[in-house]
Protein backbone atom coordinates (compact mmCIF):
# COMPACT_ATOMS: atom_id res chain seq x y z
CA UNK A 1 0.00 0.00 0.00
CA UNK A 2 1.37 3.44 -0.60
CA UNK A 3 1.07 4.59 3.04
CA UNK A 4 3.74 1.92 3.66
CA UNK A 5 6.55 4.37 2.21
CA UNK A 6 4.82 7.94 2.62
CA UNK A 7 7.54 8.48 5.09
CA UNK A 8 10.59 7.28 2.91
CA UNK A 9 8.85 9.69 0.05
CA UNK A 10 8.40 12.85 1.66
CA UNK A 11 11.56 13.21 3.73
CA UNK A 12 14.06 13.37 0.85
CA UNK A 13 14.48 17.16 0.74
CA UNK A 14 16.74 16.75 4.07
CA UNK A 15 15.13 20.39 5.39
CA UNK A 16 14.53 20.77 9.10
CA UNK A 17 10.80 21.47 10.66
CA UNK A 18 12.31 24.84 11.90
CA UNK A 19 9.91 27.23 13.19
CA UNK A 20 6.87 26.24 11.62
CA UNK A 21 6.03 23.39 13.66
CA UNK A 22 6.17 24.01 16.98
CA UNK A 23 7.08 20.11 19.27
CA UNK A 24 6.83 19.91 22.74
CA UNK A 25 6.99 15.95 24.52
CA UNK A 26 5.05 15.48 28.19
CA UNK A 27 6.46 13.19 30.74
CA UNK A 28 3.87 11.03 29.98
CA UNK A 29 4.94 10.43 26.04
CA UNK A 30 2.51 12.70 24.04
CA UNK A 31 4.24 15.18 21.99
CA UNK A 32 2.59 18.12 21.21
CA UNK A 33 3.05 19.78 18.21
CA UNK A 34 1.28 22.69 16.45
CA UNK A 35 1.18 24.74 13.23
CA UNK A 36 2.89 27.58 13.58
CA UNK A 37 2.15 30.60 10.73
CA UNK A 38 -0.50 32.48 12.25
CA UNK A 39 0.01 35.27 9.75
CA UNK A 40 -0.70 33.56 7.10
CA UNK A 41 -3.55 31.22 9.20
CA UNK A 42 -1.29 28.41 8.97
CA UNK A 43 -1.91 27.45 5.36
CA UNK A 44 -0.13 24.43 3.98
CA UNK A 45 2.25 25.58 1.91
CA UNK A 46 5.35 23.51 0.61
CA UNK A 47 7.46 24.69 3.43
CA UNK A 48 4.51 23.97 5.70
CA UNK A 49 3.97 20.87 4.80
CA UNK A 50 7.48 19.74 4.60
CA UNK A 51 7.86 20.54 8.19
CA UNK A 52 4.58 18.66 9.58
CA UNK A 53 5.86 15.44 7.52
CA UNK A 54 9.44 15.71 8.72
CA UNK A 55 8.06 15.76 12.60
CA UNK A 56 5.06 13.12 12.00
CA UNK A 57 8.18 10.65 10.04
CA UNK A 58 10.12 11.60 13.12
CA UNK A 59 7.39 10.99 15.91
CA UNK A 60 6.77 7.52 14.31
CA UNK A 61 10.38 6.18 14.65
CA UNK A 62 10.97 7.87 18.19
CA UNK A 63 10.11 5.02 20.88
CA UNK A 64 9.32 8.26 23.28
CA UNK A 65 6.36 9.09 21.53
CA UNK A 66 3.19 7.36 22.59
CA UNK A 67 0.48 9.54 21.41
CA UNK A 68 0.54 12.43 19.17
CA UNK A 69 -1.75 15.84 19.15
CA UNK A 70 -2.23 18.41 16.25
CA UNK A 71 -2.99 21.43 17.16
CA UNK A 72 -2.21 25.29 15.67
CA UNK A 73 -1.16 28.64 16.39
CA UNK A 74 -3.14 31.96 15.97
CA UNK A 75 -6.76 32.82 14.47
CA UNK A 76 -7.06 29.96 12.30
CA UNK A 77 -6.65 25.94 12.46
CA UNK A 78 -5.25 25.99 8.97
CA UNK A 79 -6.41 27.74 6.36
CA UNK A 80 -5.80 24.86 3.18
CA UNK A 81 -3.29 25.49 0.28
CA UNK A 82 -1.39 28.43 0.00
CA UNK A 83 -3.79 30.12 -2.82
CA UNK A 84 -1.04 32.99 -2.59
CA UNK A 85 2.15 30.94 -2.97
CA UNK A 86 -0.05 28.38 -5.43
CA UNK A 87 -0.99 31.80 -7.37
CA UNK A 88 2.87 33.18 -7.85
CA UNK A 89 3.79 29.87 -9.77
CA UNK A 90 1.32 30.69 -12.64
CA UNK A 91 3.82 32.93 -13.81
CA UNK A 92 6.01 30.01 -14.47
CA UNK A 93 7.03 28.86 -17.78
CA UNK A 94 4.47 25.70 -18.01
CA UNK A 95 2.00 28.05 -15.68
CA UNK A 96 2.49 26.53 -12.95
CA UNK A 97 1.98 22.82 -13.78
CA UNK A 98 5.03 21.44 -12.40
CA UNK A 99 4.52 23.53 -9.14
CA UNK A 100 0.68 22.27 -9.10
CA UNK A 101 1.52 18.51 -9.35
CA UNK A 102 4.52 18.57 -6.77
CA UNK A 103 2.06 20.69 -4.74
CA UNK A 104 -0.79 17.88 -4.60
CA UNK A 105 1.44 15.02 -4.31
CA UNK A 106 3.29 16.54 -1.33
CA UNK A 107 0.04 17.08 0.51
CA UNK A 108 -1.19 13.38 -0.60
CA UNK A 109 2.02 12.20 0.85
CA UNK A 110 2.10 14.35 4.35
CA UNK A 111 -1.93 12.91 4.77
CA UNK A 112 -0.54 9.39 4.00
CA UNK A 113 1.83 9.87 6.22
CA UNK A 114 -0.44 10.87 9.52
CA UNK A 115 -2.64 7.60 8.78
CA UNK A 116 0.63 5.43 8.19
CA UNK A 117 2.30 6.74 11.82
CA UNK A 118 2.62 4.16 13.72
CA UNK A 119 1.53 6.63 16.96
CA UNK A 120 -2.08 7.64 16.87
CA UNK A 121 -2.52 10.99 16.43
CA UNK A 122 -5.51 13.98 17.87
CA UNK A 123 -6.26 16.56 15.81
CA UNK A 124 -7.08 19.83 18.01
CA UNK A 125 -9.11 22.33 16.40
CA UNK A 126 -9.47 25.61 18.45
CA UNK A 127 -10.54 27.50 14.98
CA UNK A 128 -11.32 27.44 11.01
CA UNK A 129 -10.12 24.38 9.17
CA UNK A 130 -10.70 25.02 5.89
CA UNK A 131 -10.34 23.05 2.57
CA UNK A 132 -6.86 20.86 3.14
CA UNK A 133 -6.88 22.04 6.47
CA UNK A 134 -10.40 20.17 6.79
CA UNK A 135 -8.32 17.17 5.00
CA UNK A 136 -6.02 17.67 7.83
CA UNK A 137 -8.49 16.84 10.38
CA UNK A 138 -10.17 14.41 8.51
CA UNK A 139 -6.82 12.13 8.22
CA UNK A 140 -6.12 12.47 11.82
CA UNK A 141 -7.18 9.04 13.92
CA UNK A 142 -8.74 11.64 16.55
CA UNK A 143 -10.06 15.06 16.59
CA UNK A 144 -11.25 17.46 19.35
CA UNK A 145 -12.86 20.35 18.42
CA UNK A 146 -13.75 23.86 20.42
CA UNK A 147 -17.29 25.01 20.27
CA UNK A 148 -15.99 27.91 18.14
CA UNK A 149 -14.65 25.75 15.45
CA UNK A 150 -15.96 26.09 11.98
CA UNK A 151 -15.14 23.22 9.05
CA UNK A 152 -15.41 23.78 5.28
CA UNK A 153 -14.10 22.59 1.96
CA UNK A 154 -14.53 25.62 -0.12
CA UNK A 155 -13.31 24.95 -3.36
CA UNK A 156 -16.97 24.57 -5.62
CA UNK A 157 -16.95 28.74 -4.05
CA UNK A 158 -13.58 29.33 -6.11
CA UNK A 159 -14.14 27.06 -9.10
CA UNK A 160 -11.42 24.77 -7.41
CA UNK A 161 -13.12 21.58 -6.81
CA UNK A 162 -11.53 20.13 -3.24
CA UNK A 163 -10.87 16.89 -4.92
CA UNK A 164 -7.79 15.95 -2.17
CA UNK A 165 -9.91 17.16 0.80
CA UNK A 166 -12.64 14.82 -0.82
CA UNK A 167 -10.67 11.62 -0.08
CA UNK A 168 -10.13 11.89 3.87
CA UNK A 169 -13.60 13.65 4.00
CA UNK A 170 -15.22 10.79 1.84
CA UNK A 171 -13.70 8.42 4.63
CA UNK A 172 -15.05 10.11 7.77
CA UNK A 173 -18.40 11.07 6.54
CA UNK A 174 -21.29 9.21 5.20
CA UNK A 175 -21.39 10.40 1.31
CA UNK A 176 -24.67 12.02 1.28
CA UNK A 177 -22.65 14.56 4.24
CA UNK A 178 -19.38 14.45 1.89
CA UNK A 179 -21.20 15.36 -1.01
CA UNK A 180 -23.29 17.61 0.94
CA UNK A 181 -20.09 19.57 2.20
CA UNK A 182 -18.35 19.65 -0.98
CA UNK A 183 -21.01 20.92 -3.08
CA UNK A 184 -21.90 23.52 -1.25
CA UNK A 185 -18.48 25.01 0.09
CA UNK A 186 -20.67 26.15 3.02
CA UNK A 187 -19.11 26.68 6.50
CA UNK A 188 -20.64 24.05 9.19
CA UNK A 189 -20.06 24.35 13.12
CA UNK A 190 -18.76 22.40 15.32
CA UNK A 191 -21.62 20.47 16.34
CA UNK A 192 -22.28 19.16 13.16
CA UNK A 193 -18.82 18.12 12.05
CA UNK A 194 -19.59 16.20 14.96
CA UNK A 195 -22.85 15.15 14.21
CA UNK A 196 -21.18 14.11 10.66
CA UNK A 197 -18.32 12.18 12.29
CA UNK A 198 -15.96 14.52 11.02
CA UNK A 199 -14.79 14.99 14.99
CA UNK A 200 -14.78 13.03 18.16
CA UNK A 201 -16.46 15.37 20.52
CA UNK A 202 -16.56 19.21 21.27
CA UNK A 203 -15.86 20.75 23.81
CA UNK A 204 -15.83 24.29 24.92
CA UNK A 205 -13.10 26.83 23.66
CA UNK A 206 -11.02 27.03 27.21
CA UNK A 207 -10.93 23.10 27.51
CA UNK A 208 -9.59 21.86 23.93
CA UNK A 209 -6.16 21.27 24.88
CA UNK A 210 -6.92 19.64 27.88
CA UNK A 211 -9.35 17.43 26.85
CA UNK A 212 -7.08 16.57 23.40
CA UNK A 213 -4.75 15.79 25.93
CA UNK A 214 -6.37 13.50 28.13
CA UNK A 215 -7.38 11.53 25.22
CA UNK A 216 -3.59 11.28 24.59
CA UNK A 217 -3.11 10.40 28.02
CA UNK A 218 -5.32 7.63 27.90
CA UNK A 219 -3.67 6.23 24.79
CA UNK A 220 0.01 6.45 25.94
CA UNK A 221 -1.30 3.95 28.88
CA UNK A 222 -1.59 1.35 26.43
CA UNK A 223 1.05 -1.09 24.44
CA UNK A 224 2.28 0.80 22.17
CA UNK A 225 3.24 -2.58 20.02
CA UNK A 226 -0.61 -3.47 20.23
CA UNK A 227 -1.44 0.06 19.58
CA UNK A 228 0.46 0.53 16.49
CA UNK A 229 -1.01 -2.99 15.47
CA UNK A 230 -4.21 -2.24 15.88
CA UNK A 231 -3.76 1.66 13.83
CA UNK A 232 -2.65 -0.57 10.98
CA UNK A 233 -4.96 -2.93 10.81
CA UNK A 234 -7.86 -0.38 11.24
CA UNK A 235 -7.04 1.45 7.99
CA UNK A 236 -5.48 -1.83 5.63
CA UNK A 237 -8.89 -3.74 6.51
CA UNK A 238 -11.10 -0.51 5.83
CA UNK A 239 -10.06 -0.96 1.86
CA UNK A 240 -11.03 -4.59 1.79
CA UNK A 241 -13.77 -6.45 0.95
CA UNK A 242 -15.96 -8.05 4.28
CA UNK A 243 -14.50 -11.58 3.47
CA UNK A 244 -10.90 -10.59 3.08
CA UNK A 245 -10.83 -8.28 5.96
CA UNK A 246 -11.99 -10.97 8.19
CA UNK A 247 -9.10 -13.61 6.97
CA UNK A 248 -6.67 -10.12 7.46
CA UNK A 249 -7.94 -9.43 10.61
CA UNK A 250 -7.70 -13.10 12.02
CA UNK A 251 -4.39 -13.35 10.95
CA UNK A 252 -3.32 -9.72 12.56
CA UNK A 253 -5.13 -11.17 15.71
CA UNK A 254 -3.18 -14.35 15.97
CA UNK A 255 0.37 -12.24 14.93
CA UNK A 256 -1.03 -9.69 17.85
CA UNK A 257 -1.77 -12.68 19.98
CA UNK A 258 1.85 -14.15 19.78
CA UNK A 259 3.74 -10.67 21.26
CA UNK A 260 4.67 -9.87 24.28
CA UNK A 261 2.25 -7.04 25.37
CA UNK A 262 -0.76 -9.75 24.51
CA UNK A 263 0.71 -12.15 26.15
CA UNK A 264 1.35 -9.64 29.52
CA UNK A 265 -2.07 -8.10 29.11
CA UNK A 266 -3.83 -11.32 29.13
CA UNK A 267 -1.56 -12.46 32.44
CA UNK A 268 -2.21 -9.32 34.37
CA UNK A 269 -6.25 -9.30 33.78
CA UNK A 270 -6.26 -13.32 35.27
CA UNK A 271 -4.21 -12.48 37.73
CA UNK A 272 -5.97 -9.01 38.55
CA UNK A 273 -2.89 -6.37 38.47
CA UNK A 274 -1.78 -3.69 36.37
CA UNK A 275 -0.12 -5.05 33.30
CA UNK A 276 3.91 -3.67 32.29
CA UNK A 277 4.20 -3.12 28.97
CA UNK A 278 7.51 -3.72 27.36
CA UNK A 279 6.62 -1.52 24.52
Amino acid sequence: MAIDTACETGNNSGQAQGDLVTSEITDAGVLKLALNNPKARNALSQAMMRALHQAICDAGTNPAVRAITLSANGPAFCAGHDLKEMTVHRGDNDGGTQFFTDTMQQCSQLMQAIVACPKPVIAVVHAMATAAGCQLVASCDLAVSGQSAKYCTPGVNIGLFCSTPMVALSRNVSRKRAMEMLLLGEVITAEQAADYGLVNRVVSDETVQEAALELANKIAQKSSQTVSIGKQAFYAQAEMPLAQAYDFAADVMVRNMLADDAEEGIAAFLEKRTPTWRS
